[in-house]
Formats: C-alpha cells, sequence, structure tokens
C-alpha cells in the first residue's frame, strides 16, 4: 500500500513540473525578516474603518431598520475570513498562485455571469451583485484579484520568452480581454470605476513589464475616446460628468451626493465634530458607510484626521513601492505592482471624488469602507505583497570611493530607470 501511494505522489509531481515546464520558473531569493510595516499599516486601516462604522451604526440601523450591531458584526465578519485570505496569500507559494490563474480567471467568470442573470435589488439595480438571500458578494473584485494573477504570470512568461514587445503574442490577447472586460464591466455592470481601476493596473503592469511607452501611449489614447463614448451616450454619467464641473447647480436631484460630501468634509473644520457628533449619516450622504466613508470621517474627525489616514496611505503604498523595487523576479515585481496600482489608484478615486477634485465614482476605499468583497480581496492582494517582502533583495554595491572611504549606493532599480526588459530589473552582479 505504502508502495502504491508514493507512485501516485510521484506521478502527481511529475505532473507538476510537467505543467511548468512550459513556463518561466518563479526565481526567488533567499527568505528574511518580511515587511511588517506592511501589516501594521493595513491594520490601522482596517481600526479606522471599524470605528467609523461603529459610530455610525446608530444611524445606519435606524435608516435600514436593523439591529443596531448589524453592521459592525458584518463588517468584523469580513475583517476576520479577510485575515484568513490575507494568511493563505502570504504563505501560499507563488509558484501555486501561477497555476491557479486561469481558475481563478473561470471562477471570476462564473460569478459575473451570475451577477448578471440574478435578479437585482430594488435600491442597487447594477448588475454586480450575486446575491443569495442575505449573501452578498460582488463579482468585479474577484475579477481583479483573478486578472491581477493571471496577468503578471503571463507577462513573466513573454519577458523569459523574448515577446513582450510582439503585437500577436502579447497586445493582441492583452487588448481582446480588455475589450470583454470593459463590454461586461461598463456596459452591463455599469461600473465604470472599476473598470479604471483595472484599467490602470493592466498599465501599470505592462509599463514595468518592458512595454514601450509609445505602444502604451497608442492604447491609451484608444481606451481614453471608448471611455468618453461610454460617457457620452449614457445619460446619468453626463450628469455625473456635469455635477463634477458644476457641484453647486444642481445639490438637490443630480448633485446631490457631491454637494452632501463636500458638506461633511467642511463641517470637519480642523479637528472634527467627534464620534458620535455626526449630522451627514443620519440619512443625508448616500452611501455614508462605503463609498462616503471617508467623507464621514473627515466630518468626524477634521482636517488632522485626514491628514493621518492620508498619511497611513502613501506609507502603505510607499512599503510597497519599495518591496517591488527590490523584489528580485519578474513574477513578484509584477504582482507588488499590480497591488501596487489597484489599490492606490482605488484610493485616490474614492478620496478624489468625497472632495470634489473627480466625478462621483461610486468605489470603495480599500481597507476602510463597509464591504465584505472588497476588504477580503484588499487584503488578499496585500498578503501577496507580504509574502513577496519575505525574498527582496537588500545588497549594497561599492561605486568609486571618495575621501573617508568607500561609497555604498543601493542597486539602480527605480522606476524612473527602464531597464531594456521593464521598470524593474535590479543586475544581479551588483548584490
Amino acid at each position: 500500500m505504502y508502495g502504491t501511494l508514493s507512485s501516485v505522489v510521484n506521478q502527481g509531481r511529475a505532473s507538476s513540473r510537467a505543467r511548468l515546464s512550459t513556463q518561466a520558473p518563479v526565481e526567488l531569493g533567499r527568505r528574511h525578516k518580511p515587511d511588517y510595516w506592511l501589516v501594521a499599516l493595513v491594520l490601522m486601516l482596517l481600526v479606522i474603518g471599524l470605528i467609523v462604522i461603529f459610530s455610525i451604526s446608530p444611524a445606519l440601523s435606524a435608516i435600514g431598520h436593523v439591529s443596531s450591531n448589524y453592521y459592525v458584526l458584518k463588517q468584523i465578519v469580513a475583517i476576520g475570513i479577510g485575515l484568513v485570505a490575507f494568511i493563505v496569500a502570504a504563505n501560499l507559494p507563488l509558484a501555486s498562485w501561477r497555476q491557479f490563474a486561469v481558475p481563478l480567471l473561470v471562477l471570476a467568470g462564473i460569478a459575473t455571469i451570475l451577477a448578471v442573470i440574478l435578479p437585482v435589488d430594488p435600491n442597487y439595480p447594477a448588475h454586480r451583485w450575486v446575491r443569495l438571500g442575505s449573501f452578498s458578494f460582488q463579482s468585479v473584485e474577484l475579477l481583479k484579484f483573478a486578472l491581477l494573477v493571471w496577468l503578471a504570470g503571463m507577462l513573466h512568461d513573454r519577458i523569459h520568452s523574448g515577446a513582450i514587445k510582439d503585437m500577436q503574442a502579447t497586445l493582441k490577447p492583452l487588448l481582446v480581454a480588455l475589450a470583454i472586460i470593459g463590454v461586461v464591466v461598463v456596459g452591463v455592470q455599469s461600473d465604470l470605476g472599476s473598470m479604471g481601476v483595472i484599467l490602470a493596473m493592466f498599465a501599470a503592469m505592462l509599463f514595468v513589464a518592458g512595454l514601450p511607452f509609445k505602444k502604451l501611449a497608442i492604447i491609451g489614447g484608444v481606451i481614453l475616446l471608448v471611455l468618453v463614448l461610454a460617457i457620452t451616450i449614457t445619460p446619468y454619467r453626463r450628469d455625473r460628468l456635469m455635477t463634477f464641473l458644476h457641484p453647486s447647480s444642481d445639490c438637490q436631484d443630480a448633485g446631490y451626493q457631491a454637494c452632501q460630501a463636500l458638506i461633511a468634509v467642511g463641517s470637519g473644520g480642523m479637528i472634527g465634530l467627534g464620534l458620535g457628533s455626526s449630522v451627514q449619516a443620519y440619512g443625508y450622504l448616500p452611501e455614508a458607510s462605503n463609498d462616503s466613508i471617508f467623507a464621514i470621517y473627515a466630518e468626524k474627525f477634521g482636517f488632522i484626521g485626514a491628514a493621518v489616514m492620508l498619511a497611513i496611505l502613501a506609507g502603505l503604498f510607499a512599503r510597497m513601492k519599495n518591496v517591488a523595487e527590490r523584489t528580485q523576479d519578474d513574477f513578484s515585481r509584477l504582482l507588488v505592482i499590480g497591488v501596487f496600482s489597484w489599490l492606490s489608484v482605488q484610493s485616490l478615486i474614492n478620496i478624489g471624488a468625497m472632495i470634489g477634485v473627480l466625478p462621483l465614482k461610486g468605489i470603495t476605499l480599500p481597507f476602510v469602507s463597509y464591504g465584505g468583497t472588497s476588504v477580503i480581496f484588499a487584503l488578499a492582494a496585500a498578503g501577496l505583497v507580504f509574502q513577496v517582502s519575505h525574498y527582496t533583495a537588500f545588497g549594497l554595491r561599492i561605486s568609486q570611493p571618495k575621501r573617508g572611504g568607500n561609497r555604498y549606493d543601493r542597486p539602480d532599480n527605480r522606476a524612473d530607470r527602464r531597464r531594456d526588459r521593464g521598470a524593474y530589473h535590479p543586475s544581479l552582479g551588483d548584490r
């Protein structure tokens, strides 16, 4: 019996090696102490979000006719599941994630189809959620995560095969994928904000992979024209654009949420109204717990509190950039850049809409907003970055000596110094 089991295991390992033989290997360095600041900053944002949701839960409960602890308990459960997802993402080997890329895409496709064909909630008529009784799931969050893993693996293989600039091998399948995603996410689900995040993720990863800037500019121009067309032919998107350009012209109708968000931010003043003194959460500001949570936070904690949150977000994204600059293989580097662009652009869109510098897009603030799906997949993405931080290179190189001794420099591995194969390619000889 032992011999039979041994032969089955050996056959499984052989078939796994055969499947991976067509892919470029993930070459990780020696494992070392990870970047615990990533975990600390993420936990800070989770705690901030939970505090804000707890403080406005009486207002939310009164509006939704549920128990006073309903929203807080749901958010705690979502954070618990998200932390499990973080641990799984941080410990499952990156080579295994590459194998799961296609199954994840298939799962995201099934979830998207279910979101389209299942009945919608009258209060949220867009086909963005899979709703089964009290369970709801936003399919685009899984799609972002699946696209992140798939695109990192695909570009990694194209880099190692020398086909990153090839139109047929690289650009054509990516453009077809983007066209399909755009039709579903923008056309069917009416989620232009999430599509903007996906486009930013694609653009950042392609730039880092080494796609020529001219081709990126051409693709970006075409996408911009399509987005302009999507806005001009859709009445409610035109209304949002006009509201953004003239925020005080229609505060009773199309510009209601934008005006109320500005009132919430402005009423916070320098130090805020305090945790128990929110006014806008009591039915004035729509989506106070998710899309508009930054405005509620600014109302409660004022300019100083908003600056603290922005500093935490900036610190988190700086740590991610630091991990990307010191990562030793292309797959890991592309994963980190994808997570960085996903979470940073989504934060920018959410906060920009609340302070009136961007149009409203109905998108959550990562780690802070109420919403299980968003929290879970944001934590899973952060877990991937944390795993990569175990294998970064911290070596220095010695350059020409100066007076007083040798000068030590980091490897030339910054985003503004693109090598032949991309933006982040440290020289192994320099480490």
